[in-house]
């Protein structure tokens, strides 16, 4: 089975769960930013975790089917569309063969995510079939989706019921609420802020800039300073990581991030976030909260925990 490529969308790549263990080469991990989300859609198509699946950024592809296929779409809302007849979107979807699936623009958020039953079956790359657009690294041909292109479609690995008409409540998965604070675990050049920059760090708000990527979010907001000049030496970087370059503006570490920078370190956002700050678009407001290791972990615990229930309920709920 193969779905085409009719519209790409803004940006449209495939993704899975990242290419881990690499970065002593050089290489980031890639992957979705909202795993979460992927993760969701994964299970509602009856998927393993870590199957692949496609990030779309701000404006949805449009994609032909050339065989009938299970589909879940999470993560940002935007309208689903089947031959133009709406579908909801946090539930599995059937698409009868030579259908046409239209995924318009998102009204809040900036990345949804679309699973197919059995996962996009293209070649693994270091172990992963994601793509890093700013390496060129992953499937060939290593580059987002175009008009035209065909992506083939592995066989599942269970027989699903009927449409079930059902959907999930998003609201527990995909925060909007702009007002609610990223948490932040503190940094090794934190301290060193001047006490101004340290209590507007926690007290201001940031806009995300219009040249912020899957490589990392660019802020604006009080300029940072440090008592000091700092000398860094370059030490290992992971996404979430808050850096603050000489213009005093900091920038948030996306997925394709560099696995190393000689940037001080102001904090890292906490990992039971991750998802929220992959949903930020440019000209979205944010503030940060300072959060301690025991308060992160168990945060990033109840998730998981939540999580694990959810993917136990729907894997049953597709049995029925």
């Amino acid at each position: 089975m193969s779905i085409e490529i009719v519209k790409p969308g803004l940006l449209t790549t495939l993704q899975d769960r990242g290419r881990a263990g690499f970065a002593h080469l050089g290489v980031g991990r890639s992957g979705a930013f909202d795993t979460l989300a992927l993760r969701i859609a994964n299970a509602l198509c009856g998927n393993p975790a870590n199957a692949c699946g496609l990030e779309i950024t701000l404006l949805g592809p449009t994609l032909h089917f050339h065989a009938a296929a299970w589909i879940a779409v999470t993560g940002a809302p935007l309208p689903v569309r089947i031959d133009g007849r709406e579908q909801p979107a946090w539930a599995p979807v059937s698409v009868p063969a030579g259908a046409t699936l239209t995924l318009g623009a998102m009204r809040s958020g900036c990345r949804s995510y679309l699973a197919v039953h059995g996962g996009f079956d293209v070649e693994y790359v270091l172990g992963s079939r994601s793509l890093d657009v700013n390496a060129a690294l992953g499937p060939r041909p290593a580059r987002p989706l175009r008009a035209g292109d065909t992506l083939p479609v592995a066989a599942g690995h269970r027989r699903l019921a009927a449409t079930p008409g059902w959907w999930l409540d998003a609201r527990p998965w995909f925060d909007g609420d702009a007002v609610r604070s990223l948490r932040l675990l503190p940094g090794s050049q934190l301290e060193h802020l001047t006490e101004t920059a340290r209590n507007a760090l926690f007290s201001q708000t940031f806009k995300v800039q219009s040249d912020s990527n899957r490589t990392g979010l660019r802020l604006s907001g009080p300029k940072l300073e440090f008592d000091a000049p700092i000398e860094m030496v370059s030490e290992g970087c992971v996404p979430g990581l808050l850096q603050l370059p000489p213009s005093g503006q900091p920038i948030v570490l996306g997925p394709e991030g560099p696995v190393s920078g000689g940037y001080p370190r102001l904090g890292q956002v906490v990992a039971a976030d991750i998802p929220r700050l992959a949903q930020l678009r440019p000209g979205d407001a944010l503030r940060f909260a300072p959060c301690a290791f025991d308060a992160a972990l168990a945060a990033w615990r109840k998730r998981e925990h939540a999580l694990a229930r959810l993917e136990a309920a729907i894997a049953k709920r597709l049995k029925a």
